[in-house]
């Protein structure tokens, strides 16, 4: 019966539209004690979070009591990239942000999996995770057969590459097993650690976030640090910079699901038409993707530094008038760009607002009315 109802479960994912799935048992992650040592050695950055639920991440019992199968799927997200260059003013959006936000589909494809569950199961119990409970997710993918962890630490299938959204279905049925994923097809292959724009990677298999483009850009509230703040390469949300090189992402095919589909408002999007959209309707704007996580005021910090970094002149009014902006983060990275840019109208809003009343906003405001004039031809002009 646990066979044939495996089975059956994983042809009713399918039909679901998932691109792979399969079966873990419900045991402790085998990478539990070194995710414990990299939260040791500090690598979380400002993710408090993880260390706060570090010891729920110990078992999947943590999340179901009574669980005995671990249930992971898997959407690909991937499409063709353009070969066009992003304009002056355009900025990168990490692949998966591009589309309906991946939870809300997980959620809605997972519940559905377990109504078909919970019918040929009656009491059974069960629980949909998607990327916000404390589940070492790669673990249980190698477990269930998906793929192996690549040395840029993300899950690579054969077939599939690594441009995939994982999610879990948590139950508390006996299903049958599939046979881990035993072996590793990185071989001598670097490319992804090289490739890093901010040498994120301290070796083979080992991120530390205080590095990487997808901390700062999602993660990090705030103002972001003086050493990454011309360091963005043009990522507003996110980084595929280690996915794109990965020959296994050469012939993935392109993602099936049609929410996941990029949108053209968040591919390469005009940023500093960001700068001057009102707040209010920016913020509706992004409900429902996944860039709501950064909110508002990061996104306008990030492309602020952005605009700043490519010395934009085009976007000193737009700079400007930011550095009256409520988030004390968004006028710190505005203070910081218009320092950057270094025209006689950039350092004439920085003097203006040099009185700002926070300290961190007018510490950057000093910083920029110190910095050197910059040398060579403005972007945009």
């Amino acid at each position: 019966m646990s066979a044939e109802l495996t089975d059956r479960l994983k042809a009713e994912a399918r039909r679901l539209g998932f691109d792979q799935v399969g079966v873990a048992p419900a045991v402790s992650p085998p990478s539990y004690p070194r995710f414990l040592s990299w939260l040791d050695a500090g690598n979380a950055a400002g993710m408090a979070y993880l260390a706060k639920r570090a010891e729920a991440r110990a078992h999947p019992d943590s999340l179901l009591a009574g669980i005995q199968s671990v249930v992971m799927v898997s959407f690909v997200y991937g499409r063709p990239e353009s070969a066009e260059a992003p304009g002056p003013t355009q900025a990168k959006v990490a692949r998966y942000a591009r589309g309906a936000d991946y939870h809300d589909v997980l959620w809605r494809r997972l519940e559905r999996l377990l109504e078909w569950l919970q019918v040929e199961c009656p009491g059974s119990r069960g629980r949909a995770v998607a990327d916000t409970a404390p589940l070492l997710e790669r673990d249980f993918a190698r477990l269930a057969g998906l793929g192996w962890v690549g040395k840029n630490t993300m899950l690579i299938d054969r077939r599939l590459g690594s441009y995939t959204l994982l999610g879990a279905l948590l139950v508390d049925v006996s299903l049958q097993p599939d046979p881990p994923h035993l072996t590793s097809h990185c071989g001598t292959c670097t490319r992804c650690l090289d490739a890093c724009p901010t040498d994120a990677f301290t070796g083979p298999y080992q991120l530390d976030s205080r590095r990487c483009l997808s901390y700062w850009t999602i993660e990090h509230k705030g103002p972001i640090d003086e050493e990454f703040a011309d360091k963005l390469d043009g990522w507003v949300f996110g980084c595929d910079v280690c996915q794109d090189v990965c020959p296994w992402n050469r012939k993935a095919p392109p993602g099936r699901e049609p929410a996941l589909a990029p949108r053209a408002e968040w591919t390469n999007p005009d940023i500093l038409a960001w700068l001057s959209r009102d707040a209010a309707s920016l913020t509706r704007a992004l409900k429902g993707t996944a860039l709501a996580r950064a909110k508002r005021a990061g996104l306008l910090r990030n492309a602020a530094l952005i605009l700043g970094t490519r010395r934009e002149r085009d976007a000193v009014p737009a700079l400007a008038n930011c550095l009256d902006d409520a988030d004390p983060g968004v006028r710190a990275a505005a203070a910081w760009a218009l320092g950057r840019i270094g025209s006689n109208d950039a350092l004439t809003a920085l003097r203006i607002h040099a009185g700002d009343p926070e300290p961190r906003v007018s510490a950057a405001i000093a910083r920029a009315l110190a910095r050197p004039t910059p040398r060579g031809p403005f972007s945009g002009a």
